[in-house]
């Protein structure tokens, strides 16, 4: 229940995070088309565009992970059994994974609320607030830390969908 409950998050989230890019791509649309069809950049577009791309980019990890979309070395565990395997991935989140997702989390977190408390903005034309942004990397931590424990329990129970083994 817990795994279909992560799963089903960050699918959402992935989802909704691709909208996202579809709206940035019409703003930089309209921007080129003000820019040079009618001569008349706007002062906002650039701003907003990589605030948007800063959301996309940081809050699909979980989603990723979620399809094996990750960067994994496969070298040593390419020979091994279907369970050795598992057990082996399985350790990588426990020495590896988790303690990235912690340290990324908590400092992701100090992070954003440090720029809150600053009242941080974009040194851009129309000065963004920033604190949005950087607590958007402390929701993708905790998006990937609760995938990385739904993949981790995938693993132990055996749940597994078939191996993400893209050899």
């Amino acid at each position: 229940m817990i795994i279909r409950a992560i799963d089903g998050l960050n699918e959402v989230v992935g989802r909704v995070v691709a909208v996202v890019a579809m709206i940035f791509a019409v703003i930089i649309i309209y921007d080129v088309f003000m820019r040079y069809a009618l001569n008349s950049p706007t002062r906002w577009a650039f701003d907003v565009t990589k605030q948007l791309y800063g959301f996309y980019f940081v809050l699909l990890g979980g989603y990723a992970l979620r399809h094996g979309s990750h960067v994994k070395v496969d070298l040593v565990t390419e020979r091994l059994s279907v369970n050795a395997r598992r057990w082996v991935e399985a350790a990588g989140y426990v020495i590896f994974f988790f303690p990235f997702a912690y340290v990324f989390l908590t400092r992701s977190w100090e992070f954003g609320m440090r720029s809150y408390h600053q009242g941080e903005t974009t040194y851009g034309s129309i000065q963004l607030p920033v604190y949005p942004l950087k607590l958007a990397m402390a929701a993708a931590a905790a998006l990937l830390m609760l995938q990385g424990i739904a993949e981790f329990l995938k693993l132990v129970l055996n749940r597994q969908e078939p191996l993400h083994n893209d050899a």
